[in-house]
């Protein structure tokens, strides 16, 4: 298995929301219903509001298997070794083969200055959670998250230590 992260940058949009497209579709009409994620696919991962993440400082990476895009993460600096990781999609054909474990050490490896790291998870989200216990986040509050049109976020606010 030859999985590689690979910086994406603005050329990358497109490929980015396909894979967004088919993962949100298969994985989160069943937990947030589909107008949510309809609304989330459009807030999110249009190409302007990919632009603007990018722009602020949103840091894109393509997850690579043997080549081929499977996957993605996006993730922030907010201050010395502290970072924020603000998505982290596998394809769910190939989820539960130990990709997410391969990606999460590639990218530990690309920060070697991390003390902490956090992340939101939606709190039905059991497979989510289930991983970022198993590679050592806590849950360090429950928050939600107000994103418009009457819609929220009713995330797990989660939190990685080194040790």
């Amino acid at each position: 298995m030859n999985l590689q992260l690979v910086a994406a940058s603005e050329e990358n949009i497109s490929s980015i929301q396909a894979l967004a497209d088919v993962i949100w579709n298969d994985h989160y009409p069943e937990i947030i219903g589909q107008e949510q994620v309809d609304y989330m696919l459009n807030r999110f991962y249009s190409v302007g509001a990919m632009r603007e993440q990018m722009q602020g400082g949103q840091q894109f990476y393509q997850v690579l298997l043997d080549g081929l895009a499977v996957g993605f993460l996006a993730m922030e600096s907010r201050g010395e070794g502290s970072y924020f990781l603000n998505k982290l999609y596998i394809s769910t054909r190939l989820q539960r083969g130990g990709i997410g474990h391969g990606v999460w050490a590639l990218l530990r490896g690309l920060l070697p200055d991390m003390r902490e790291m956090r992340l939101q998870v939606n709190r039905q989200n059991y497979k989510a959670i289930n991983f970022y216990f198993k590679v050592g986040f806590v849950i360090e509050r429950v928050a939600d998250f107000d994103i418009g049109d009457g819609y929220f976020m009713n995330d797990f606010v989660m939190l990685y230590k080194e040790k």
